[in-house]
């Protein structure tokens, strides 16, 4: 039988947009002589709708679209994932993560998510009720065994009832999100079920941004001798269609590598957050820094240089070499620049509190644990005039603000709420500083010429709040502090075992009181794309107030 895998891109809410498209490319499979289409997990209502799953006229919505969408089917076999309204009201969960078997102009059975995780990102135990059996359909000569994502992800039922039953491919409708890498674990997990049971597996992924996460596509069929027969691009729509069984491989769309990979997961979930919450324009402040500079990198390709401003904003301590990069990033991409100094609006706030910061009764440190730091309130006005301006643009002219703060800094609270916060969408928000440097160079890589110039990636970071500022005055090294950042939230080690693998104790012990002081700015601070396997927001929920420590 012909398969077609449809890798589309629906958007959470759009109940009625996306019946349509899953329409389309079920007639696209049709045109193209597949007997079965597999769309993805949950993909009418579109995922994850989080709270939206709780809303009776939600589920009655997307009930009454597949019911719709079912009545155009005719000459193939589709499987449309969709909430499907449980009988029981008492229930606070209203629906199970289902898959509706549409053929014939109607939906002729239902098969109901056996394992719900709950774990990461995922909260579907806190909205659905799971099912409790395997299903498999016949079409013709090929049983087909049926499962939702995570019904696969452990050895075991469902799909190893099904493929004991005799189903000879385990269809498999996915919202699978991205982190970096995770196509690789995805693979090669699918190719031991795969051997495992003797049968081919067919993994229909979501494609798109939502919110903070980005689903990469990469749909794949697998053989029953471990191999991949077909593979789907990364981060755009598509239809794959292949043979099951098969005589010899169907499209396989090679890999991106690991830094275009990422690259363009960030470029999607910009674009998608743009387009999806209906933005015309964004802006940012590019400072000659870094990391304004791969924000502005990633936002000239997702929407366009056209549809990007960015404005520099000079205070006295900005070196005229920064000036003069931020001037050349934005000429290199096309963009629109803007130059706001903003000297005389410090004057005006230093002449306005005269009287005030300089009497030390009224000092208030910092942190408790250490002496007030005098240049500290100084730094943090010209951060919060940056962020005022950026606002006002904001609502003058309808842009979404890009914040650029990368995980290092955010980790550790090395950013001004209300100042360099300020913003709509923090696309950096999950990228580490040295990946921050990989990602610019192979980007101008790409471009086969410099887009950020060769000076600001060897320059010493620095947030130019003070005469001759160094990131390393106030953090230590990148290289030891991303270390430690992986592994203390990333992968939850406790001081012992971070110095146990070489770290220094004296900066671990810092660097724990720093992410833990930091809690309260994370929670105020824009979203932003993961791309690692913990990102900061519903991967990692720790509380505000906390003695715990390391």
């Amino acid at each position: 039988m012909r398969i077609a895998l449809a890798q589309i891109n629906p958007t959470v809410g759009d109940v009625d947009g996306n019946a349509a498209k899953a329409a389309e490319w079920i007639a696209r499979a049709r045109d193209e002589g597949a007997g079965l289409a597999i769309l993805p997990e949950l993909c009418i209502p579109g995922y994850p709708a989080e709270d939206l799953y709780l809303k009776r006229h939600f589920l009655r919505a997307n009930q009454r679209a597949v019911e719709e969408l079912a009545a155009s089917v005719e000459g193939i076999t589709a499987l449309v994932g969709f909430v499907e309204p449980v009988a029981d009201r008492e229930d606070p969960r209203r629906a199970h993560n289902s898959t509706a078997v549409i053929a014939d102009g109607a939906v002729q059975t239902i098969y109901r998510k056996n394992r719900l995780p709950n774990y990461s990102v995922f909260d579907e135990q806190r909205y659905f009720v799971p099912g409790t059996e395997p299903l498999a359909i016949d079409l013709g000569e090929l049983r087909v065994g049926l499962t939702i994502c995570e019904d696969v992800w452990a050895p075991g039922p469902p799909a190893q009832a099904e493929a004991e039953a005799g189903a000879r491919l385990i269809a498999n409708p996915s919202g699978s999100p991205y982190h970096r890498g995770k196509g690789r674990e995805r693979e090669e997990m699918f190719c031991q079920r795969s051997r495992a049971y003797g049968a081919y597996f067919a993994f229909c992924n979501l494609v798109g941004g939502q919110d903070e996460l980005v689903f990469d596509g990469q749909s794949l069929v697998t053989a029953p001798d471990g191999s991949v027969i077909a593979r789907g691009a990364q981060f755009e729509e598509e239809l794959l269609v292949c043979e099951v069984p098969h005589s010899g491989s169907g499209p396989l769309a090679e890999p991106l590598g690991d830094l275009d990979e990422v690259y363009a997961a960030l470029t999607l979930g910009l674009r998608d957050y743009v387009g999806k919450n209906g933005f015309k324009h964004v802006g940012l402040a590019l400072s000659g820094g870094i990391d304004s500079a791969l924000v502005a990198m990633i936002a000239a390709d997702a929407v366009g240089p056209d549809r990007l401003s960015c404005v520099v904003m000079p205070s006295p301590h900005s070196s005229s070499e920064t000036q003069g990069d931020a001037r050349e990033i934005a000429a290199n991409l096309g963009c629109e620049l803007l130059e706001v100094e903003i000297e005389p609006m410090m004057a005006s706030y230093e002449q306005a509190l005269t009287g005030y910061l300089d009497e030390p009764d009224r000092a208030v440190p910092r942190d408790p644990t250490k002496p007030s730091e005098p240049d500290l309130t100084a730094e943090n006005l010209q951060a919060r005039i940056r962020g005022n301006l950026m606002m006002a643009l904001s609502n003058r002219h309808g842009w979404l603000v890009l914040t650029t703060g990368n995980k290092s800094e955010m980790s550790v609270g090395y950013a001004t709420l209300y100042g360099d916060m300020a913003g709509g969408f923090a696309v950096i928000k999950d990228v580490p500083k040295q990946l921050v440097y990989d990602l610019v160079r192979r980007r101008n890589e790409r471009a086969g010429r410099e887009l950020v110039p060769a000076s600001v990636l060897d320059r010493a970071p620095s947030a130019e709040l003070r005469p001759d500022q160094r990131d390393e005055d106030s953090l230590p090294p990148y290289e030891v502090l991303d270390r430690i950042l992986e592994a203390y939230v990333e992968r939850d080690e406790g001081r012992e075992e971070m110095i146990a693998a070489g770290l220094p104790a004296e900066t671990v012990d810092e660097v724990i009181r720093l992410v833990d002081r930091s809690e309260y700015k994370r929670r105020q601070a824009a979203p932003g794309i993961r791309i690692t396997p913990k990102a900061f927001g519903k991967d990692r929920r720790l509380p505000i107030t906390n003695r715990f420590g390391g």
